[in-house]
Parts: C-alpha cells; sequence; structure tokens
C-alpha cells in the first residue's frame, strides 16, 4: 500500500492535476423617514411597513434584492429611499406577488414538521431578506455573528456620520439602561461632543489631504475627491462611539433567523431583545410557518433559559488575574500574538492531499507524509495549491487540517471589520477604556494629536462614570471606536490565507491590515509554516496613504467600458 503511496506522491508533484417570550413595553425610539401618499402605496406593496426600523423585503426579483442590498453597504440613504429613488419606475412596474394556491397546505406541512417532528432542515428551505436599520454597533455585532448568514453593513469608511436624524439628534442610541439611570442628558451631551470632534478631525484632515496631495493628471476629480475623503473617513471614525446608528442588510434561512431570535432574547441589553422583537414581528408575517417554536415555552421558552444560563459565571469560579492595561499611548497601535498551533500542521497537510488522492487509510498517508523530506514536503504542498492567479483562487480543503489560535488587541473599528470573518471561531471581551486607544498617522501628521487626545480622555473619565452606574456592557455604548478591544481568532490556514490575503489588499483600512500582516508573520516565522505562508501570494505588505485610490481608479474604468 505503501508503493501506491509512493506512486501517488510522484504524480501530485510533478504535477498535481489541476427564555420565554418577554414583554418589553413600546420603549423603542425609532425616527421613522417621512414619504408621500404616493411613495407610501408603492412600498407597502415591496415592504412590510414604512414606518418601522425593522422590515422585510417582499414581491420583488431575488436580483432586486441582491442589487439593493450591494447598493446597501454604500449609501446613506434608507433601504426604502434607495428603492424609491434608484429601483423603482412607475412605468414598469411587474412585481407582482406570488400566486396564493398551496399557501394554506404548505404551511401546514411546515408547522406539523417543525413543531411536532423537530425537522431543523425544513426551516432552511424558507429565506428572508431583511433590513435592520438603526442599530447601535453593539447590537450589529448580535446581528452579525450567526455564520450561516449573509450581511452587508453601513460603512463607517465611506460614508460621513456628519448628518443628524430628522429630530436633530446625531445617529446615535440612547440605551433604555442609561435613560432609567437618570443619566440621558451627561449621555446626550457626551454622545454630541464625541460627533463634534469626529466633524471637527474629519474636516481637518480632508482639508489638510487636499492641499498636501498631488492629484495624477489620469485621474478624474471623482476618483481623486473619493480618495481623499476615504482617507479623512478612516481617520476620523476612531472618535465615533460604539452607539452609532448603522443599517444592515441581512439575507438567511429560517433556522438561521430562529437561532438569531432566541439569541437576542436571552441577551442582556434591553436594545438588543427590543430589536429582536421587532424581528420576528416581520418575519411572521412573511414566515410564520418556520418560526411556531421560538414562541412554544417547551421549546424557544426553554432555549431562552438555557442561552441565558451560559452567560454567567458561577460564583466561586477562580478568575485568571490580570497584570494591568497598557499605557495609552504605547506607540504599538495593534498587538497579535500566536497562542497555540501545531508544530505537524503541514504534514498533516500532507497527509490529507496522498489520502484524497490514494485507496489507502489515513494512518498510511500520515505514514507516509511523516517520512517525506522537508523539500518533498514543500514541492508537495507548492503543487497542491497550484498556480494561483488571484487571491480567489484558494488552495482546497486538505488547507483546514491545521490552524492557528491568535490572541489580538486593536482598534474596535478595526475589531468590527475583521469580525466579520464569521466561518472562524472568535470570542471577544466586552469594549473598554483600559488598553488605551489608537491614535490614526494622520493625526500625528497634521499636528491634531492634542486635540485627539483631549477627546479621548475626556470619554475615558465619562465611561468609568458611566460603568459604575450602569455596568461594563451598557457602558461600552459611550466608547469611541480608537479604543482597543481584546479578542481571539481560531482559525484553519484555508480561513487564514483568505483573511490575511482580503485584510492587506491596498484598499484596506491600516489597522486591520496591520492585524492581518503580523498574523502572517507569526505563521511563517513564529509557526514556521513556510509551505502555508508561501500559499499566500497575495499578502500585501505595502504602506498606502491613498488606500483606496487603486480601486477606485479600477471601479472607474470598468464604468467607462460598461457605459461605451
Amino acid at each position: 500500500m505503501l508503493g501506491n503511496i509512493g506512486e501517488v506522491f510522484l504524480q501530485l508533484v510533478v504535477p498535481l492535476s489541476p427564555s420565554w417570550p418577554r414583554i418589553w413595553g413600546d420603549m423603542w425610539n425609532y425616527t421613522p423617514e417621512v414619504f408621500s401618499d404616493d411613495e407610501l402605496e408603492v412600498l407597502s406593496r415591496h415592504f412590510t411597513n414604512a414606518d418601522k426600523p425593522v422590515f422585510a423585503l417582499i414581491n420583488l426579483p431575488e436580483v432586486v434584492k441582491g442589487a439593493l442590498f450591494a447598493r446597501y453597504s454604500r449609501s446613506p440613504k434608507s433601504l426604502r429611499r434607495l428603492f424609491l429613488d434608484e429601483f423603482y419606475h412607475a412605468d414598469n412596474d411587474a412585481y407582482e406577488s406570488a400566486s396564493a394556491v398551496g399557501v394554506a397546505r404548505a404551511e401546514g406541512l411546515y408547522e406539523r414538521m417543525l413543531a411536532d417532528y423537530g425537522d431543523d432542515s425544513v426551516a432552511q428551505l424558507g429565506g428572508v431578506h431583511l433590513a435592520c436599520e438603526q442599530a447601535s454597533n453593539i447590537l450589529t455585532k448580535v446581528l452579525e455573528r450567526g455564520r450561516i448568514m449573509a450581511y452587508l453593513e453601513q460603512s463607517t469608511r465611506y460614508i460621513p456620520y456628519n448628518k443628524p436624524l430628522a429630530d436633530g439628534n446625531y445617529r446615535y442610541l440612547v440605551p433604555n439602561e442609561i435613560a432609567g439611570a437618570g443619566l440621558e442628558q451627561d449621555y446626550r451631551s457626551e454622545m454630541d461632543s464625541l460627533f463634534a470632534g469626529y466633524l471637527e478631525i474629519f474636516d481637518e484632515v480632508e482639508a489638510r489631504l487636499r492641499a498636501t496631495t498631488t492629484k495624477d493628471p489620469d485621474d478624474s476629480d471623482s476618483v481623486f475627491n473619493s480618495s481623499i475623503r476615504a482617507v479623512a473617513l478612516d481617520t476620523a471614525r476612531g472618535i465615533l462611539p460604539a452607539s452609532v446608528l448603522s443599517n444592515v442588510g441581512i439575507f438567511a434561512s429560517a433556522q438561521a433567523y430562529e437561532a438569531l431570535i432566541l439569541r437576542m432574547r436571552a441577551s442582556e441589553l434591553n436594545e438588543v431583545r427590543q430589536y429582536g422583537e421587532l424581528i420576528r414581528a416581520e418575519l411572521d408575517k412573511v414566515i410564520p410557518a418556520f418560526l411556531t417554536r421560538v414562541d412554544r415555552p417547551d421549546r424557544g421558552g426553554i432555549w431562552v433559559d438555557y442561552l441565558a444560563s451560559r452567560n454567567t459565571v458561577p460564583a466561586g469560579t477562580p478568575r485568571p488575574v490580570s497584570s494591568g492595561g497598557r499605557s495609552i499611548d504605547d506607540g504599538e497601535d495593534v498587538a497579535v500574538r500566536l497562542i497555540s498551533f501545531d508544530p505537524a500542521g503541514e504534514r498533516k497537510i500532507a497527509a490529507s492531499v496522498l489520502f484524497s488522492q490514494s485507496p489507502v487509510s489515513m494512518e498510511e498517508a500520515i505514514e507516509t507524509a511523516n517520512s517525506l523530506s522537508d523539500g518533498e514536503l514543500r514541492m508537495l504542498i507548492a503543487n497542491y495549491v497550484g498556480n494561483r492567479q488571484n487571491r480567489r483562487h484558494k488552495p482546497g480543503r486538505a488547507f483546514e487540517e491545521t490552524g492557528y489560535l491568535f490572541e489580538i488587541e486593536c482598534d474596535y473599528g478595526a475589531f468590527r471589520d475583521l469580525q466579520r470573518h464569521r466561518m472562524l471561531s472568535i470570542e471577544w471581551q466586552v469594549l473598554g477604556t483600559s488598553l488605551g486607544y489608537v491614535v490614526p498617522e494622520l493625526v500625528h501628521d497634521f499636528g491634531l494629536k492634542e486635540r485627539f487626545q483631549n477627546i479621548m480622555d475626556r470619554s475615558r473619565g465619562f465611561h468609568e462614570r458611566l460603568q459604575q452606574a450602569v455596568g461594563p456592557k451598557v457602558g461600552a455604548y459611550a466608547v469611541p471606536m480608537a479604543y482597543r478591544v481584546r479578542f481571539t481568532m481560531n482559525l484553519n490556514a484555508r480561513e487564514a490565507l483568505h483573511m490575511i490575503e482580503l485584510r492587506t489588499s491596498p484598499q484596506g483600512h491600516s489597522s486591520y491590515r496591520k492585524v492581518a500582516q503580523r498574523m502572517y508573520s507569526c505563521i511563517d516565522s513564529v509557526a514556521n509554516h513556510r509551505s502555508v505562508a508561501a500559499a499566500m501570494s497575495f499578502v500585501d505588505f505595502g504602506n498606502y496613504r491613498l488606500g483606496r485610490l487603486s480601486s477606485l481608479r479600477q471601479e472607474e474604468s470598468k464604468n467607462q467600458r460598461i457605459s461605451s
């Protein structure tokens, strides 16, 4: 048998073929958008409501739903306004309701299978596009935690938060817990101060960039102005608090929504629980039969109780002893530590490759992989990876045979982007101020450091006061995104390749680019997994002042080709 593996090895390297629902009351504070009577009539045909922050899309082709959500992530408009302004045409309204024939019979079947037989796979057959608007950035991390869901979130990197809502307030949430503690006025004053600081830093950085950056004659004004604005937004976004409001588009199966609602009902935060009920109410309008278990005491009720019980640590449990927080400005934007890895990880990859190409046992494949010389091992893995033409060409699943556990500290803004890689395992601590904050490079360069530090130091003082009154989880709403958060990422080599290459691309934010670059260096030099590192051929270590410039040029070029 081992002789067979030897023959396969030669073929591979020369070369490889290519709790029971609670009633939360009418406490949700939402600023509805104003629509004309004609617009409301149109919206009623395609959205489940026109006056709530959560609504489902109905009677629309899948391609329209997908395009709306894609546009959503780069627009300051609400989804309903986007639809009216950019997708709806009165003279070509061909979106009609699906036939109701057979609906009652189907709902009865689904209810029996889900509620009585517990066949979870049935709940994967119903999917819904759901818009979630005016959600805090604390809430968006809850919404986006489920693995098998698709999300697009409004970006703080592309959209300025310089305009207040219709009620005159800036786009931030006042949690019920803070209002209940009698701190609403102080909280609003602090949030308004943060937004004022955000606008000041944004305007100053944008003006200084225009004054100090030479425009390439080949770049259009649109490309140049957009790249300048993107860098200014990147620089200022760290001042925004975690309470800042965002819009999230979600597409998911009924099964995924069921898990989300139950998880939200078990939350300690009022915002999360209330928003969970808004989601439940809208889904009831489009897939009620798929969610029948959520409200049953013997199903959803005990499930919520179980989830809530997992959030507590028993009294008397030994707690780790902290060595203390880092200094406020210690010169290090990020910290990346490789906590654990398998020294034999690359040989496990090789064994998986040999196993998939041979009629032998895994034990025999492992024995052969362990007998390979270092040169043979490198050649085998290199041929398995193949000639990658771009970062979307990824090695096969043998790269899932080894993994890495990283502990990372970086600013909360960068964490938000990295957290979206939800297929891997990620755990994070409550956002606070003890780990210090990151001062953006351009804040240093343009002489704005003292102003930035004053904003951060004032915010830290308010957070400490707020935390004493309402606890750390509610206190996190008031923390600016420049403050660091500590989290772990446990991912296999295939996930690492995808994430590190994507997050080191030139248009990426400088903070998470540094995290991804250091993760690569740990795999290469600490784990000594040279073949895995060599497979990551699209990792970019460049330093780009106008990182978005190249991608904006490409976008403009594509648009010109399409329009010509």
